[in-house]
């Protein structure tokens, strides 16, 4: 079992940046960040392999996004900037321990999930 501890997050005003961290207890491969809005479905956002050398944005971030991690800490990262309002919701981590063969931005690629973490854009 692999637990995902987040930290960062909270209030910005638009324009402004934040750092999510998501660190695992154990063991992880690939991992990638994901949102939610109030009634919307969860977005993938990132995703990062093992290695590093891997990593896919989804094509609305324009470049905003920021995912990487450090093995050494068993941690990722997702620095975020320029945010908008639209970038309200609840921000989700989740890693896999072995490939499953679903597409990175598939949420049932994952095998464990962080708790969402609020980050609320005000204009």
């Amino acid at each position: 079992q692999v637990q995902l501890v987040r930290s960062g997050g909270g209030s910005v005003q638009a324009g402004g940046s934040l750092r999510l961290s998501c660190a695992a207890s154990g063991h992880t491969e690939g991992m990638a960040w994901f949102r939610q809005a109030p009634g919307k479905q969860r977005q993938f956002l990132a995703f990062v392999s093992r290695s590093g050398g891997n990593l896919y944005y989804a094509d609305f971030l324009k470049g905003r996004f920021t995912i990487s991690r450090d093995n050494a800490k068993n941690t990722v990262y997702l620095q975020m900037s320029s945010l908008e309002p639209e970038d309200t919701a609840d921000y989700y981590c989740a890693a896999e321990v072995n490939k499953n063969g679903a597409d990175y931005y598939n949420a049932i690629r994952y095998h464990y999930w962080g708790q969402g973490t609020q980050v609320t854009v005000s204009s």
